[in-house]
């Protein structure tokens, strides 16, 4: 079989299966499959698929038609310029969260000696890629899972931030020490329990459900991170916190006076508010 055969039965295969653009899709998953880049595959419609690659082919197309994630599949994504490990273990790296980032790039480039906490590690894309561009600071990242930890360090050795990283199995601030830090930063679970099953496929069914949901209403961790945020902070300090749709009003009754000021909620590409940013008085 030769590319352009490969790529029409696979399209048609990923079509079956409800995959958008499939035909994009195919090229993608045959790209990785041969080990080349997609202007190969345009420039050589004829080539022929040695056998093991065929099966490989078959094999990678029928699982992304059974809706398993394209990262899964290949083991990357990339994140804020960066290509992250991801498997299993964690949650795949979506690009809304790239607002958190870009946020407390902006605000950390202005705070000397930064030194930030990080709750819910996860693949270690925040952290990595706020460190990778800030030379100078340095994180504690937790994590309940130990499968995350393990990734979120792969990637940190990977990227070259692993010595300016320390990681530690917590549940939010468990066995974090006492500290007062720069920033404290989170994606935490804040899908209500009850919107699980609305979710793609793609995410319902291979995203670890620890890192989608609390099992609750979605603001459980999020109430347990203000809780006890301020007492962890310098004067000054950030709290930012990605957020989910419809959790404007309760976040913002939650950082509602007390030891919070400036209180803002950055919107995402689709205007929707995303990142909930307050400061330590």
């Amino acid at each position: 079989m030769n590319i352009e055969a490969a790529l029409r039965t696979a399209a048609e295969k990923l079509d079956e299966g409800g995959i958008p653009e499939p035909r994009r899709e195919a090229a993608s998953l045959l790209a990785f499959s041969l080990k080349t880049d997609r202007a190969f595959l345009i420039a050589h419609p004829e080539h022929e698929l040695t056998a093991d690659r065929s099966i490989l082919y078959k094999s990678v197309v029928k699982r992304r038609s059974n809706c398993e994630p394209f990262q899964h599949i290949v083991g990357r994504q990339e994140f804020y310029g960066l290509d992250f490990l991801v498997t299993p273990d964690v949650l795949v790296p979506r690009p809304e969260t790239e607002l958190l980032v870009e946020i407390a790039l902006h605000k950390l480039a202005q705070v000397d000696r930064v030194r930030f906490l990080e709750i819910g590690v996860g693949s270690g894309c925040i952290s990595v890629s706020i460190l990778h561009h800030l030379p100078d600071a340095t994180s504690l990242a937790v994590d309940v899972s130990p499968g995350a930890l393990e990734i979120a360090l792969r990637n940190a050795e990977t990227l070259g931030v692993a010595s300016r990283l320390q990681l530690l199995e917590s549940n939010v601030y468990e066995r974090v020490p006492e500290e007062q830090f720069s920033a404290i930063l989170s994606n935490p679970p804040y899908i209500p329990a009850a919107d699980i099953g609305n979710l793609q496929p793609e995410v319902r069914d291979f995203d670890p459900h620890i890192a989608l949901t609390d099992g609750g209403d979605g603001l459980a961790i999020i109430r347990m991170i203000i809780d006890g945020a301020a007492a962890r902070l310098r004067a000054n300090g950030l709290l930012l916190i990605e957020i989910g749709q419809g959790q404007v009003a309760a976040v913002r009754d939650l950082l509602s006076g007390g030891p919070w000021s400036d209180v803002q909620f950055a919107p995402d590409l689709q205007g929707i508010p995303r990142v909930a940013v307050a400061r330590a008085r």
